[in-house]
């Protein structure tokens, strides 16, 4: 860590905070804007799909890398660069004049926020000392991503029914602009000390490979079926490519992931309790869109309004969160944040095809919110508690690909299960039991979460020690 206290540092995570804030609201942004797109650009709805589904494959599928390239190449430098390429592909997407532009123009959109995401944060990590100040930047970071998620619904409706769907990615355009501006004068340049620039080809080409498989198999699952050929055959060959980078990494002089990092009990908790609370968040979200839009008749904009209650829920929930964490450790947080957000789910549950706003929505996402905010805090206070400097973007790629695949899963399940469940006579009957359903599926999400987070992660505020600093007594060095 820096031996003195940036003084620029709340102005630079401001920055950090906003470039967080757009890679997580374009990946949801786009959902109210499909029926205009496929509408203007002569889209089929499953090529509509992929304008969302070609962000997340290639946002999830490259997100160690942009991490660990940060290490290497200079944490400032490549979030620049990042921020570049976010600026191009989402003038281009604006521009797009074909799907496939638009879908190609979505990937690049998709690499750029792989590289903006993990960059970001391993800047805050190494800005921030680890302790109260840090949580506290944690705190925030966590809360701007919440507000983000559940932004897309504020946003994006109005700006699709008012001057167009273009406008979802012009937006984009000033705000990198601005980044570009400040962002070297406030952000510090930082590597990984002492560490080779060498790379690791065959271990970034497996595991990427890997993730991008991992990604396409949940993503089309919906559509194809769990259990046909196609997802059967991506998953396995995503396992097959998970074995090859364990080998690769093994027998590596200069590993893309060091083995060491997963001695951390503390690190492996923390993901996966953001694996199943994306699985959870998005789960939940996507399922309360459909039913207020499909069941109640809400419009894009007056769900957007209703879903305010959750996003400040989730930013005093992270806001609560960050400042109680540094106390009691992460484990205690966690364990509270998910039971709201079971409860929360469990409150869904009961949605009705004759329903209201009030009677059967308000109350969930009042509940579940707080959770949503007090888990993801906690989780990256877990995961990013005493990993060495030399390896900040690495675990920040590592944090932001679990909740974002944990996303894509969550999706996946839910709507699988809406499909399979929605089944009747009367369409809106059918299709409130299928929303039923999908929550009661978000509720185990959670109730896995809760099990993970109390089986691995730490009772104290205690630093967790870096993998070197590993007693030999809890296993034996590879």
């Amino acid at each position: 860590m820096t031996s003195q206290p940036d003084p620029r540092r709340w102005w630079a995570l401001s920055l950090l905070c906003l470039a967080f804030f757009m890679v997580i609201l374009d990946a949801q942004i786009v959902i109210l804007g499909l029926p205009s797109i496929e509408a203007d650009l002569d889209m089929s709805a499953d090529a509509g799909q992929w304008v969302m589904s070609a962000y997340l494959l290639s946002f999830g599928g490259l997100l160690l890398l942009g991490g660990r390239s940060a290490d290497l190449l200079g944490r400032r430098r490549m979030f620049l660069i990042g921020t570049a390429l976010f600026l191009v592909a989402s003038l281009a997407c604006g521009l797009a004049w074909t799907g496939e532009v638009l879908i190609g123009a979505r990937i690049a959109q998709g690499v750029s926020a792989a590289i903006m995401a993990p960059t970001a944060l391993s800047i805050l990590m190494t800005t921030f000392d680890e302790g109260a100040e840090r949580n506290k930047a944690l705190g925030i970071w966590s809360a701007v991503g919440g507000v983000g998620a559940t932004a897309a619904l504020l946003i994006g409706g109005p700006l699709t029914d008012g001057p167009g769907w273009e406008w979802i990615f012009y937006l984009n355009v000033p705000v990198a602009l601005g980044m570009l501006a400040v962002g070297p004068r406030l952000l510090r340049e930082s590597r990984a000390e002492g560490m080779a620039r060498t790379y690791d080809p065959a271990g970034a080409t497996t595991i990427t490979g890997a993730l991008v498989l991992l990604v396409y198999a949940i993503v089309e699952a919906p559509d194809v079926g769990w259990a046909d050929r196609q997802t059967v055959g991506l998953l396995a060959l995503a396992a097959a490519l998970v074995v090859a980078f364990a080998v690769v990494e093994r027998r590596s002089e200069a590993p893309l992931v060091p083995f060491e990092l997963f001695r951390s009990r503390a690190l492996v908790g923390g993901n996966l309790t953001l694996l199943a609370l994306g699985m959870t968040a998005w789960g939940e979200g996507l399922t309360i869109s459909l039913y207020a839009q499909q069941v109640l008749g809400y419009s894009a904009i007056e769900f957007g309004i209703g879903t305010a209650v959750m996003t400040a829920g989730a930013a005093i929930g992270a806001t609560v969160g960050q400042t109680v964490v540094t106390r009691v450790g992460p484990r205690a947080v966690a364990a509270v944040g998910l039971g709201l957000t079971g409860v929360g789910c469990a409150l869904l549950t009961q949605i009705s095809v004759d329903g209201s706003y009030l009677d059967d929505i308000f109350l969930g996402l009042l509940v579940f919110g707080p959770g949503l905010g007090a888990t993801f805090v906690a989780a990256s206070v877990a995961t990013l508690a005493g990993v060495d400097e030399s390896d900040a973007g690495l675990a920040s790629g590592l944090n932001n690909a679990a909740f974002q695949i944990g996303g894509a899963l969550g999706s996946a399940v839910v709507t699988t299960v809406v499909v399979s469940e929605a089944v009747g006579p009367n369409p809106l009957a059918a299709l409130t039991e299928g929303f039923q359903s999908a929550f009661a599926a978000t509720v185990v999400f959670s109730a896995v979460g809760l099990l993970v987070a109390l089986l691995l992660l730490r009772r104290s505020h205690a630093p967790i020690p870096a993998a070197d600093d590993v007693p030999e007594a809890a296993g034996s060095r590879p």
